[in-house]
């Protein structure tokens, strides 16, 4: 259909909907959506490819909403759904608007508390420092621009701070060695205190605590008349002070190093022998972590880390391996550690290796004696012998 054809079909479409709705409220809805049904069927007769018979389908519709208003009977089912639909539309485009003014008012906030937050630091790590009387100290900056001024200290003083954090406190954490008539062990002994002499647990009920390992005490007497003991661990001084206290209360560590005296490489608190202020070929590093003495790997033995266990010896064991190192006189224990660097449990190589040697040892023994017992029997052979021929 044409048109020219729908355009008539059109008006008269229009002229019967208003006659309709003229004769009051009778029937009319019924017939409005008949002759909307009608419009339609010939719409889709014709191929749908008319732009007038679209507009008019929707005039017709939207005056037979009207009319059903006006006379207060309720709207079909599609257009309770279409209605419906533009709502919920409605609703989500507001709360998408909403969600994005509240990210636009929270950044804004997010920045000036950012922006003010900087210059605060700026503000207050960028002024001079003052003495007890209140008076400014002057520094190398003051003939700078005040402003430079305050960003030049701030970056100095995060400079320092970091450095402070990743160098040791001093390039000699260790007191000169004492001299005659003092004595000075002729080696020292350098433990971790975590995982190696105690174990950190945690409860609820009782929060953190620290299980001190069997063979402490057998380890300090043992050593210390050949050793000069010294806990250095990645503990805090606050932490680690109290700890020392209660599993030497007789005094046989005689110093003691914390976090701030390690070098910190790469996520490790590396302990620098060289910093120790001690002749590093008679230093010895227990630790269970061998990044503990990365810079010296041969200056250390990493024992396994000791998991709390009541039955544990390896205290003991260690306590026998150091000392025939000190008994032996050996001149550079790294000679001696080097060996068991790649060994994953040091102290069980050394009990093989000692096993070995007694048995190498009992079994010279054996040797020697049989061939003493050969040498008894000869002698007395060729003394029967010739006291038999001095006879005759």
């Amino acid at each position: 259909m044409s048109a020219a054809c729908m355009y008539p079909m059109c008006v008269r479409a229009s002229r019967g909907l208003l006659r309709l709705r003229s004769r009051g409220t009778g029937g009319a809805g019924p017939a409005a959506a008949a002759l909307v049904r009608a419009l339609s069927s010939d719409r889709s007769a014709a191929g749908g490819s008319s732009a007038t018979g679209g507009l008019a389908q929707a005039i017709l519709q939207e005056r037979l909403q009207q009319q059903q208003k006006a006379q207060g009977q309720p709207p079909s089912e599609e257009e309770e759904d279409a209605h419906q639909k533009h709502e919920d539309q409605g609703e989500d485009k507001k709360q998408k608007e909403n969600t994005a003014y509240a990210k636009k008012v929270a950044l804004r906030l997010a920045g000036i508390m950012g922006l003010g937050g900087a210059f605060g630091v700026v503000y207050i790590f960028g002024s001079n420092s003052v003495d007890e009387q209140g008076n400014k100290i002057p520094d190398e900056f003051d003939s700078d621009v005040p402003v430079i001024q305050q960003f030049k200290r701030t970056f100095k003083y995060f400079k320092d701070y970091r450095q402070m954090i990743i160098e040791p406190t001093s390039p000699k954490l260790l007191p000169d060695p004492v001299k005659e008539p003092y004595y000075q062990p002729p080696y020292t002994l350098v433990l971790e205190l975590t995982d190696v002499l105690l174990h950190p647990e945690w409860s609820l009920a009782t929060g953190w605590r620290f299980k001190k390992r069997p063979g402490i005490d057998y380890l300090f007497q043992q050593l210390a008349p050949l050793y000069e003991i010294v806990i250095f661990t990645a503990e805090t001084g606050m932490t680690a002070y109290p700890l020392i206290d209660n599993i030497d209360p007789q005094g046989f560590v005689m110093y003691r190093l914390f976090r701030d005296a390690t070098r910190y490489m790469e996520g490790h608190h590396v302990k620098d022998v060289s910093c120790l202020n001690r002749d590093t070929s008679k230093v010895i590093v227990v630790d269970c972590k061998r990044e503990a003495f990365s810079l010296q790997p041969f200056n250390g033995m990493a024992l396994r880390k000791w998991d709390g266990n009541s039955e544990d010896r390896t205290l003991y064991d260690l306590a026998a391996f150091l000392k025939t190192i000190a008994i032996s006189g050996v001149e550079d224990v790294r000679t001696v550690l080097e060996n068991y660097a790649h060994e994953d449990d040091p102290i069980e190589a050394f009990k093989r290796r000692q096993a070995q040697l007694a048995q190498e040892e009992e079994q010279r023994l054996s040797e020697l004696t049989q061939q003493k017992k050969q040498g008894l029997s000869i002698g007395s052979i060729a003394g029967r012998f010739w006291s038999r021929t001095k006879q005759q």
